[in-house]
């Protein structure tokens, strides 16, 4: 079997991982009307949810809806749910990532230090079968996401018949990732990876652009939050607040290394909490979670919970992919109704 029809099944399993009150009488119609007004109108217009699925989650339960998407290569879901908690207590768990994000299927959490250090990547490694790929990438053919100046300097710096070159090769991996991120934080998405593992480059950049443009809740509701996304770092926010981080996660048959931006904007009327995807070693071309807390005076103390996430990959492609895709979307439904009781469930705890 070839590297790219393994790839396509491989992908089924990474993309299943990824999409980790009023009484009980209210009409569906009724229920519509108690939320916010512009969270009501997001919902009905443009996740186009139910009376019976709005009054659900009127009722204090987790709502989810597939969302439009180029079923080739994009997968978005929408979740929401009532949190009876402080937005400030939401917040600061993001703040606090490496306890956040962790559990038997996060390897390694470790958010960067601010300006990033060398330390801060001293636990990335890989398996034993990744650097046996590793040794094989070329350009155009290679199980690990990598660009085209970071195959040659693999290549160039890592001699695979010594001894150490395991080593040599983590090595190298560790300095092209804090260069890697240094450079977006200085040059922002112009300097995203040209993914090369296949003989179709994929430019982060442009699929992300291309991605977050068809998304509503930022074109209509958040432009400026979009402006930023699109243009940082020229492009600031006030009361904004951002960090990056990495991990080893658990995805399909492979660990994935990923490199995450997060940022959190706080606005009179909502809280913005939006995790930008800079760099995948599998699966993932681009990915974006935004979280937009919504307090609710005449509902209680807590906060409504709204998030949205959207990826693309090149795992739903071809004859492969159009077998795989209800699947993938299905199971990205469940687990975003389950990562929204997961949420609930901590932040209500405390």
């Amino acid at each position: 079997m070839s590297r790219r029809a393994r790839a396509s099944l491989a992908a089924t399993g990474a993309l299943l991982a990824w999409f980790v009150s009023t009484p009980e009488g209210l009409s569906g119609r009724q229920a519509a009307t108690t939320f916010p007004p512009v969270l009501a109108g997001y919902v009905t217009r443009d996740v186009k949810l139910t009376a019976d699925e709005q009054a659900q989650l009127a009722q204090g339960k987790p709502v989810t809806k597939l969302l439009d998407a180029d079923a080739s290569k994009e997968v978005g879901i929408f979740g929401a749910v009532w949190i009876d908690a402080p937005i400030a207590r939401y917040v600061a768990a993001v703040q606090d990532i490496e306890n956040f994000e962790k559990g038997e299927n996060f390897l390694v959490t470790k958010r960067v230090s601010s300006p990033p250090r060398p330390e801060d990547f001293a636990q990335i490694s890989f398996t034993p079968d990744e650097l046996k790929d590793l040794k094989s990438c070329k350009v155009g053919d290679c199980d690990l996401k990598l660009g085209e100046a970071g195959l040659t300097r693999i290549r160039n710096e890592v001699d695979w018949s010594k001894p150490t070159a395991n080593a040599d090769a983590e090595r190298v991996i560790r300095t092209l990732a804090l260069e890697y991120v240094n450079g977006y934080l200085e040059g922002g998405n112009a300097r995203l990876a040209e993914y090369r593992d296949s003989n179709r480059p994929t430019f982060v950049a442009r699929e992300f652009s291309s991605m977050i443009d068809r998304m509503p809740e930022l074109t209509t509701y958040l432009p400026n939050l979009k402006r930023y996304l699109l243009d940082f770092p020229s492009m600031t926010l006030p009361m904004a607040d951002s960090f990056v981080y990495w991990q080893n996660v658990k995805f399909g048959l492979k660990p994935t290394i990923r490199i995450n931006h997060v940022t959190t904007v706080s606005q009179p009327t909502h809280t913005e909490v939006v995790s930008k995807m800079l760099y995948a070693s599998h699966y993932f071309w681009t990915a974006l979670e935004l979280r937009v807390l919504i307090p609710d005076p005449a509902r209680g103390d807590g906060f409504w919970f709204v998030n949205v996430n959207r990826s693309r990959s090149d795992g739903l492609s071809g004859f492969v992919g159009s077998l795989i895709r209800g699947k993938v979307r299905g199971e990205a439904q469940k687990g975003m109704e389950a990562a929204l009781t997961s949420t609930k469930a901590r932040m209500e705890s405390r």
